[in-house]
């Protein structure tokens, strides 16, 4: 993974603030990736949402329906083309940035065990009102087509338990820790050194 790419965890965030801010940082040459995109969100009712969709999938060229426009049915790629028509995508500079996006339906390595951070002004308990109704974004995707939402989901729950795993792990090792630091601290040979560290790094002022 490149250095300088910031992971965003979509979960529970809405569609078109996260397709905002993510368009204007890769133009301005951050590289995005964006995570869980199943878990995304959009405001209105699931059926209103759903009848929209079914009526972008009418369109098509009549004489040739392979010539465009292609509708896509994963929720990655929904965001992705969201995030596509916030800018003039057939420019150089848009296309190169673009390529600095990628898009992924839950957590694929090496990503998995990378901070992941979330966009505060795109929450949903953030934005809406509460008793507002709000499409999920994977649920929308598996009844008009989408075929891999419950692999996505065997694969999400395998995932959150092996990471819990290795929390329980970390969380054990940061209370030894601790204990031995608290021990050590108590010890008069290490408390002598440490009266030495003390003087080292913050010297008395001279008279």
């Amino acid at each position: 993974m490149p250095e300088g790419t910031t992971v965003i965890d979509c979960r529970g965030h809405l569609l078109g603030r996260v397709a905002s801010v993510a368009a204007k940082q890769v133009l301005m040459g951050n590289r995005i990736v964006l995570v869980r995109c199943e878990e995304m969100n959009i405001s209105g009712s699931f059926i209103r949402n759903k009848l929209l969709f079914m009526s972008q999938l009418r369109k098509k060229m009549n004489s040739n329906p392979s010539k465009g426009p292609y509708h896509f049915r994963a929720p990655s790629r929904l965001v992705w083309r969201t995030i596509r028509g916030m800018m003039q995508h057939k420019l150089p500079k848009c296309q190169a940035a673009l390529e600095r996006l990628k898009v992924f339906d839950g957590v694929p390595p090496p990503y998995d065990k990378t901070k992941r951070m979330i966009i505060p002004e795109a929450l949903r308990i953030t934005r809406l009102r509460p008793g507002r109704k709000y499409t999920n974004l994977g649920r929308m995707c598996h009844e008009v087509g989408w075929k891999h939402w419950d692999t996505v989901k065997t694969l999400e729950k395998k995932r959150i338990t092996k990471a819990e795993g290795y929390w329980a792990k970390k969380k054990e090792i940061i209370t030894t820790r601790r204990k031995a630091m608290a021990a050590a601290a108590k010890d008069p040979k290490v408390q002598k050194v440490q009266k030495i560290l003390d003087m080292v790094e913050n010297p008395a002022p001279l008279k």
